[in-house]
């Protein structure tokens, strides 16, 4: 038997930005399809951790620019009131695959999708999109 110690490698670390009191925690593994569009503008009750394990994720928080999480690259967002508008699929011909660690304020759903008129209300608070090709 091997007697050598493991070793951790840090992915991300954060502070949460706000008292959760007791939360429930869970984890949760998302699949995508190729090409999907995930889910839609949404916030949840508290932070969440995510690790790519396959395949590329289009993530975008409300007032930050869209970008594109790798396989094996951690992400994070804090939760409460800030938009989450996208978690897609990158690829069109693979899927992708993460792993989340939703921390969940008691007594709040973890996930709540947002109105079309909430979408509409806060459209300007979201990045400017990037040029699609022709």
């Amino acid at each position: 038997m091997n007697d050598t110690p493991p070793t951790y490698e840090m992915l991300d670390h954060v502070t949460a930005p706000f008292d959760l009191g007791r939360p429930a925690v869970m984890t949760v593994t998302i699949h995508l399809e190729p090409g999907a569009s995930g889910s839609g503008p949404h916030r949840h009750s508290g932070p969440v951790f995510g690790y790519l394990i396959e395949g590329e994720l289009i993530f975008e928080l409300e007032g930050e620019p869209e970008r594109v999480i790798r396989a094996g690259e951690a992400f994070w967002e804090p939760g409460g009131e800030l938009v989450h508008w996208q978690a897609a699929n990158n690829l069109v011909d693979g899927p992708t695959t993460f792993v989340a660690v939703m921390v969940c304020t008691p007594g709040e759903e973890m996930l709540s999708y947002l109105t079309p008129r909430e979408i509409a209300e806060r459209q300007h608070l979201r990045a400017p999109r990037p040029a699609k090709a022709a």
